[in-house]
């Protein structure tokens, strides 16, 4: 993992962490939280100096995001979605960065990708688009959004659409990750989207783009699975904290008792482990990417997305570690250590979270079948 000056103040933390119960009542983060990652120059971290961003490498997001997961971990998920869109901009046409960034490099994109409920034919000069998209992080806070459509004998696109062309439904009634405010996107009557604000699924995988910095021949998907898994891992750091403090202010406890049981140690032990090991995971597999001038073999780029989709399966099984021998306070509603359990299971109902497909591409590749899966 590459060392970097943390872009997160601790102050931001600390007003991300005051704010999680009342972002989780109100089903969406708080503008003074949105406002703050702004000002201190998350959502930028991916993005092209040349649009006023910080130009970062990934391994140096994915460490803040799974800071920001520490202190809570809706704000890590819908943020860090949020802020890794401005790498697919950045691969998408400049006429389309402009329009977006020119005037405020903090403007902010959500996205579904979905394109099941979707409707989109070409035209001239572009395509006509309409549907519904659901799981739209963020959305309530961004002037843009990123939508996913296939269009007879094209193909799979990504279009851009401004926040004057889509109306936000308000669906997000969940059992986790309730801060996400991760809506609908709904577009009822067809629109016109031209083509410089499309990017083809192909032109991702093939790392078309037309940026200096060889950072932006990274395939973008490699940044995307990630950043859908990532914030778990800080949600694990939490509860293993959480754990230990409940057990020490518990007056009923005796905490030499506690510290010396057998099977508590192992919990522990497994969690921490399990930890450590997706840090690692992560952190290498970008700096070799770093290492191959950003432009890992296919080989590797199946392997990588496999690993990331098996994150929330690892998480799920560290945080039911803790969970069930976390005692009876932790079953009533509001404990902490509840709502990471419900935040961490939530996040494997995302498709890039399960690992069953990539699992099978991996090895068939592997046997000398052909890829099958473009979004790596």
């Amino acid at each position: 993992m590459s060392t970097h000056e943390p872009v997160v103040t601790q102050n931001i933390l600390d007003l991300i962490s005051s704010k999680s119960d009342e972002q989780r009542a109100a089903r969406e983060m708080s503008k003074e939280v949105v406002d703050a990652l702004k000002a201190c120059g998350f959502f930028t971290m991916l993005l092209p100096k040349q649009w006023g961003g910080l130009e970062r490498k990934p391994q140096e997001f994915f460490a803040e995001q799974v800071r920001i997961a520490e202190a809570d971990m809706s704000t890590a998920w819908a943020g860090g979605i949020i802020a890794v869109h401005a790498f697919q901009l950045a691969l998408m046409s400049e006429e389309a960065q402009r329009e977006v960034y020119e005037n405020d490099p903090n403007t902010l994109i959500s996205s579904s990708y979905n394109p099941v409920g979707a409707r989109a034919e070409m035209c001239e000069g572009g395509f006509m688009l309409h549907g519904r998209w659901g799981w739209s992080s963020g959305s309530g806070h961004c002037t843009w959004a990123l939508l996913g459509g296939v269009i007879p004998g094209d193909g799979y696109r990504t279009f851009l659409v401004p926040r004057s062309e889509y109306e936000i439904e308000d669906t997000w009634n969940v059992m986790g990750l309730q801060g996400t405010g991760s809506n609908d996107v709904v577009i009822a009557e067809p629109i016109f989207v031209p083509e410089h604000r499309t990017h083809k699924q192909m032109d991702g995988f093939n790392c078309v783009n037309d940026q200096e910095n060889p950072m932006y021949d990274l395939s973008w998907a490699q940044t995307f699975v990630r950043v859908v898994n990532s914030a778990a891992i800080g949600a694990l750091k939490k509860a293993v904290k959480v754990f230990v403090e409940s057990k020490q202010g518990n007056s009923t406890t005796d905490m030499t008792k506690f510290a010396g049981d057998v099977e508590t140690q192992e919990r522990l032990a497994k969690v921490l482990n399990t930890i450590a090991e997706l840090e690692a995971v992560m952190y290498h597999n970008f700096d070799k990417m770093e290492a191959a001038n950003w432009k890992p073999s296919l080989e590797d780029r199946i392997m990588y997305r496999y690993q990331a989709s098996i994150v929330i399966d690892k998480a799920i099984e560290a945080i039911d570690t803790l969970f069930d021998v976390a005692g009876g306070r932790s079953v009533f509603n509001g404990h902490p250590l509840q709502q990471l359990w419900h935040d961490i299971h939530i996040a494997r109902c995302h498709v890039a979270n399960n690992p069953t497909a990539f699992a099978r591409n991996l090895g068939s590749v592997t046997l000398g079948m052909e890829n099958k899966d473009v979004f790596i």
